[in-house]
C-alpha cells in the first residue's frame, strides 16, 4: 500500500541507481515534505524494511507560453501562468525494478493528483524527465512533450477519461 513518507521507513539503504534521487529520498525528503515543499509517497516492501519505490508531488504552475500553441487557444489569456500539479520525482529501488513498480506508482501519482483537482485548480500533471528511459515511460503513459522546455505534461481532462 502506497502511503505518505514517516519517519521509520528505511530510507538509508533505498538505491534506485541514480544518486541526485537517492540523496534526495535519503536527506532531503523528509525536510521538504515538514516545510511543505512537498509530499513524499512511498510504496514500502511489507517483508522487509526497504522502500520498493517513492514519488513527489507539489504544486506548480508553468508559463502560458510552455504550451503549444493548440492547448494555448483553450485558455483564457488573462493567465500568464497556468496551474499544474508537479510530479517531482519518480524512483524505484534497484531490487524492485522491472516488477511493474514504476507503472503503480505513477498510476496512483495520478489518480492522487485528479482527485486533488476537483478541490484545487490544476490543469494537468508536469514532470521533468531525468533522460531518455524516464521520457519514454511517460510516453507510453499518455504524456506529451511541453515545446521547448524538456517538460512532459498530461491533461486533468485525460486523466478525467481514466479516472473519472
Amino acid at each position: 500500500m502506497i502511503e505518505l513518507l514517516r519517519k521509520d521507513h528505511n530510507r538509508k539503504d533505498f538505491d534506485c541507481g541514480n544518486a541526485t534521487l537517492n540523496i534526495y529520498l535519503h536527506n532531503q525528503a523528509g525536510q521538504d515534505v515538514k516545510r511543505k515543499l512537498s509530499a513524499c509517497f512511498v510504496l514500502p516492501d511489507r517483508d522487509t524494511t526497504l522502500i520498493k519505490g517513492y514519488y513527489t508531488l507539489s504544486n506548480n504552475s508553468i508559463p502560458l507560453q510552455s504550451f503549444s500553441q493548440e492547448v494555448r487557444r483553450k485558455l483564457p489569456k488573462s493567465y500568464t501562468s497556468i496551474p499544474t500539479t508537479l510530479l517531482g520525482r519518480l524512483a524505484i529501488d534497484k531490487r524492485s525494478q522491472g516488477q511493474g513498480i514504476g507503472k503503480i506508482l505513477l498510476i496512483d501519482a495520478l489518480k492522487r493528483s485528479y482527485e486533488i483537482s476537483k478541490e484545487l485548480g490544476s490543469f494537468g500533471v508536469v514532470v521533468d524527465p531525468i533522460d531518455i528511459s524516464a521520457k519514454n515511460f511517460y510516453r507510453k503513459y499518455g504524456f506529451i512533450e511541453l515545446p521547448d522546455s524538456g517538460k512532459m505534461f498530461i491533461a486533468m481532462k485525460t486523466l478525467k477519461e481514466l479516472f473519472g
